[in-house]
């Protein structure tokens, strides 16, 4: 397909850890999805890969192509895995004497109680890299020993002469008054400009000392390492002649430019599945008007499940990435290890298990004749007859039958003394339970009911688990976008600029001083503002929205209320009292506004959004109910887990379905970078944007 310089295009890019996908539109109005595998060892290889899938399609060269880009947006994943791996830089921390060991502490609860095995996480600097300096503030501010500076010295020279890669500083209570922590910060810039710095005032100005110095190593960890894949990125993007604006996506379902996520390394830990709300939620609306849905994305590596209400994603203020505290505003995602390349394996009890270890992209499952011996999710897909070996990823990658059933036979059928066959659909079956628990922990636990929101399906592998996902919850309705298999991809375009900030002001809410708070907000504010312009973003574009963290008197955790600037302005503190006891009922099942228990703020937040120009998604063309001819491709025998037992299924061309076409289940949908499934409980309609809606049906009797 050509292409002229007349053309713009704009691209979402989400490397995962199997695959690298993107998503193209185009100033025609047409939009396309692509996939490559990704390359761990240098990510921004398999970027410059799938921009070349992009060139090629076109047939233009990689640089006439980059030149026609306005935009790239990017999610990355480098950052997490980093954290998980435990690859990131060697990193010092400076913080007030007597507290060094607040990394190992935490916040003094044992996080499983009942475990008499329980190991405690391993910190991210060693005990030698965290060196005490002397010098205290009250928890106003005011000083109470004075800065050692001589200490802070030493403390620098001996974390060079340990040659680390980044030092963090945190010292106590430099929320109310970041002069010590300014300091100790000046020392380390001028004895080691090289080393990446992060200060916890700058970082997170929040009370709670575990929580600070734990985001703040974190944001230290990852610095450096995301530093030197920025700046690969950005090198081989310049080499090829790109002018245009890269942006990178942030945890919170915003994006923000390179420089601005180099200095909050922290904020891309959840980079990678960010994008997919805000493309579920546009999905959704479009597709009935409603603004509520629960997203679950199924790549090769990992299953995210989260949810949307009212058009944007549920956000956290605090969480934890592999048992490390975080306390930046993320998405609320639940991630578990159950991906097209998660590993099935038996337990000590003769038990069937899939997941959480992954056969990745290399060398991935066994069906992709790459080496790999481990029976994998796809191996069952494959051997299930989900998937056709010659047409997976459009038919670029000829799968091997043969090799997924050897592994599944060798490794998982004979010794439970099954058939292979018989095998495949029991790791069908666990892996699909693994992924409904997923499901459960954003939904029931949170006191919602899945039954009542549609499910918005994800990632590659997605569509082939979606209908029995959804039956077990009993959920009625799923949505497959046409760009499902490129979700996250697709929502990083449709994704504004956004920016947190926090201030801690603790008080009870009924002595709240309305002109410091009015002094904190235009503090906040003001920085919000100015960060939007130098991203180039007018003043017209900008909103900014305000959280308030509220609790009982003397209790324990925060509830983080939205709240209108305009009843802060009027001074309205029954009004905000009073939609605090209807979240907090809300979440927990309770209130005390009866008992007329106080309340106390803690904290002050504010995030400064920059609206985008978000792209349009395109239309088919209508049809009837009935497919016509060309679409549909064939039959091919395939399980069908409601009657335990296989059948011959018809086989359609995705992307030959017009608006309107329905398929009864069950039936197989194939795309070039996707296959639906679509069970005997459900059937498919095709929406004007292409997507297929899956309604359940009255639940079969299985005869298997």
């Amino acid at each position: 397909m050509g292409s002229n310089d007349t053309v713009s295009f704009k691209i979402g890019i989400d490397v995962g850890g199997t695959f690298t996908d993107l998503f193209l539109w185009s100033s025609a109005g047409s939009v396309e999805s692509y996939k490559v595998l990704s390359t761990p060892a240098d990510p921004s290889v398999g970027v410059l890969e799938g921009l070349g899938s992009i060139a090629g399609a076109h047939a233009l060269t990689l640089e006439q192509l980059v030149r026609q880009v306005t935009t790239i947006v990017h999610g990355t994943t480098v950052t997490t895995n980093a954290v998980l791996t435990r690859t990131g830089a060697r990193t010092g921390l400076i913080t007030t004497e007597g507290v060094r060991d607040a990394l190992e502490m935490r916040r003094g609860i044992r996080e499983e109680q009942y475990n008499n095995r329980f190991a405690n996480v391993v910190p991210l600097v060693p005990r030698h890299l965290r060196l005490p300096v002397k010098g205290r503030l009250d928890y106003r501010g005011q000083e109470l020993v004075p800065l050692d500076d001589g200490a802070a010295l030493a403390a620098v020279q001996t974390l060079q002469q340990q040659e680390v890669e980044a030092v963090a500083v945190c010292l106590m209570n430099a929320f109310a008054d970041p002069v010590h922590e300014q300091k100790v910060a000046e020392i380390v810039r001028a004895a080691m400009p090289e080393t990446y710095l992060s200060v916890s005032s700058e970082v997170l100005p929040l009370v709670r000392f575990y929580n600070r110095v734990s985001t703040t190593v974190l944001n230290a960890y990852v610095g450096p390492v995301l530093g030197r894949y920025v700046a690969s990125l950005t090198e081989k993007l310049e080499q090829t002649g790109f002018a245009g604006v890269l942006l990178i996506m942030q945890s919170n379902g915003g994006v923000a430019l390179p420089e601005v996520t180099l200095r909050w390394p922290a904020t891309t830990l959840l980079s990678g599945p960010a994008g997919g709300p805000m493309a579920a939620a546009a999905f959704t609306e479009a597709h009935d008007g409603g603004r509520d849905c629960i997203l679950v994305d199924m790549g090769g590596t990992s299953f995210d499940a989260s949810l949307v209400r009212g058009g944007a994603a549920a956000m956290r203020t605090e969480g934890e990435i592999d048992r490390l505290r975080i306390a930046l505003p993320m998405l609320e995602i639940t991630t578990i290890g159950a991906g097209g390349g998660s590993i099935g394996w038996i337990d000590e009890g003769g038990l069937l298990r899939m997941g959480p270890r992954s056969a990745g992209a290399q060398p991935g499952p066994a069906c992709y004749g790459r080496g790999g011996e481990l029976p994998a999710c796809t191996d069952a897909d494959l051997v299930l007859g989900y998937l056709d070996p010659d047409f997976f990823a459009g038919g670029k990658l000829k799968l091997q039958p043969e090799l997924a059933r050897a592994a599944i036979g060798e490794r998982i059928a004979r010794p439970l003394g099954l058939e292979t066959e018989q095998a495949a659909a029991g790791m069908y079956r666990v892996i699909n339970a693994n992924m409904a628990h997923g499901v459960r922990e954003i939904t029931v636990k949170r006191g919602l009911d899945p039954r009542e929101l549609p499910m918005v399906v994800a990632g590659g592998a997605g569509a082939l688990h979606a209908c029995m996902i959804a039956d077990e919850l009993e959920i009625p309705t799923v949505l497959v976008p046409n760009a499902a298999s490129i979700l996250c991809a697709a929502g990083m375009l449709l994704s504004d600029l956004q920016h947190d900030f926090v201030r801690s002001y603790i008080t009870p809410l009924g002595e709240l001083e309305f002109w410091r708070l009015q002094a904190l907000l235009t503090e906040m504010t003001t920085e919000g503002q100015a960060q939007l312009q130098r991203e180039g973003i007018p003043p017209e574009r900008v909103t900014h929205l305000l959280s308030l963290d509220l609790r009982y008197l003397k209790q324990y955790h925060e509830v983080t209320l939205p709240v209108d600037q305009a009843l802060v302005k009027r001074g309205e503190l029954a009004r905000i009292a009073a939609a605090f006891h209807g979240e907090h009922n809300r979440l927990y099942g309770y209130d005390l506004a009866e008992e007329g228990t106080d309340l106390e703020l803690i904290c002050v937040r504010l995030r400064s959004v920059g609206s985008t120009a978000k792209p349009t998604l395109p239309r088919i063309e209508p049809g009837g109910e009935t497919p016509e001819g060309g679409a549909v491709k064939g039959r091919r025998r395939a399980f069908v887990p409601e009657r335990g037992d296989f059948e011959e299924l018809t086989v359609l061309d995705g992307h030959r379905l017009l608006a309107g076409n329905l398929i009864e289940g069950p039936a197989l949908i194939e795309r070039v970078d996707t296959t639906i499934f679509v069970s005997a409980s459900y059937t498919a309609r095709v929406d004007n944007l292409g997507s297929c809606r899956l309604s359940r049906q009255a639940k079969e009797v299985s005869h298997g």
